[in-house]
């Protein structure tokens, strides 16, 4: 009679094998897909299909860590079903297994790679999504950026800055970041406009700020007066890796460059709750794949057991659509009703577990 420690590394076992193979076809698709979709690329610049693979590449991490919780679903779904059309889980059941256990089991080294891809989250990923951006930029532009900007708008004060577009990149060691089609427009506290700059350029060499040809118009009470300057010294406490790191999709970030960019904004009074979603959503990554995982448990004692493949493929792939669309609705209306980003996050996996374990209680 097999030991039940013997029984766990089997249950483990088998989820983990249906589990990576699902993800592998996941990802593949997902490539192939951005693959394709760079092709229409080529030709820009220097761009050549080398840069497209290796940019592909590059964003593996990202993809792997987005993909995991409905490879990780999937794998639960056909593993344990399987073992319940070979009626396996019922003699598990006869050697004195309670169902929670066998499930648990089952689950015990997703849990592993689910802190694996919260690491990931948080150090490859980013990593590899700069360097990724680099590769686009370099072949496109011929410069080394690491990260391009289009219409970025920030505050400081009472003064409002928008730039058309620009680039954050690494000359002798130090990081430059480099504005283009600058406008700076300065109110009093009262909200009357007291000037409208506009410079070619603006720089950052990583301690200060440099306008290049500069026109400047002051608005008085009755008149308005035209200043142009070359080059002008522009005191601003702006960080330069802040709004490089503001060009870059909120998603791409990690955690510490999300809380320093949520913090920027709120201190500028500005709106950060698109960063905030993304960071709760990090904190929350493991408690989706937890609740994914069991909410599969009533199917493998139940509905999977006469099921075959196809079967426990459209169960898996209706429980993760059902619970993805339900999280971007809760995240979306707390955007809408500001409420907390948090409490969206709890309610589809509170609202899930409560489902998953009625139905498991009573076939218990």
């Amino acid at each position: 009679m097999p030991r039940p420690r013997r029984v766990d590394a089997y249950l483990a076992r088998t989820v983990m094998v249906s589990a990576l193979a699902a993800w592998g076809v996941l990802l593949g698709f997902d490539v192939i897909t951005a693959l394709v979709n760079e092709l229409d690329e080529l030709g820009q610049g220097e761009y050549s299909l080398g840069h497209a693979l290796a940019y592909v590449a590059w964003t593996v991490p990202r993809r792997a860590y987005e993909l995991f919780p409905i490879a990780a679903l999937i794998g639960s779904v056909l593993g344990l079903g399987a073992l319940a059309g070979r009626s396996e889980l019922t003699a598990m059941r006869a050697l004195g297994l309670s169902r929670l256990r066998i499930g648990l089991g089952g689950l015990a080294l997703l849990s592993v790679l689910t802190a694996a891809m919260v690491v990931n989250a948080e150090t490859l990923a980013p990593m590899a999504e700069q360097n990724a951006s680099d590769i686009v930029s370099d072949a496109k532009t011929g410069d080394v950026a690491l990260a391009r900007v289009s219409g970025l708008w920030a505050r400081e004060g009472n003064v409002f800055i928008n730039a058309r577009d620009g680039v954050s990149r690494e000359h002798q060691g130090r990081i430059r970041t480099e504005l283009r089609g600058v406008r700076l427009y300065e109110f009093d506290d009262e909200g009357r406009l007291l000037s409208l700059a506009e410079a070619r350029q603006a720089e950052h060499d990583g301690e200060h700020w440099r306008l290049r040809d500069v026109v400047r118009i002051r608005f008085g009470e009755r008149a308005a007066a035209r200043e142009e300057a070359a080059e002008e010294r522009w005191e601003s406490r702006l960080d330069g890796q802040t709004l490089a790191t503001a060009t870059r999709r909120p998603r791409y970030l990690s955690s510490a460059e999300l809380r320093r960019q949520i913090a920027y904004l709120e201190r500028n009074g500005l709106d950060a709750r698109a960063f905030e979603n993304v960071y709760w959503g990090r904190w929350f990554y493991p408690l989706n794949v937890a609740v994914l995982c069991i909410s599969t448990l009533p199917f493998a004692f139940g509905s999977l057991r006469s099921g075959g493949f196809g079967k426990r493929l459209f169960i898996a792939i209706v429980i993760g659509i059902a619970y993805l669309l339900a999280q971007r609705l809760a995240v979306s209306l707390s955007d809408v009703y500001r409420f907390d980003a948090r409490l969206a996050y709890l309610l589809p996996p509170a609202a899930l577990m409560a489902l998953s374990w009625g139905i498991f209680g009573r076939r218990e």
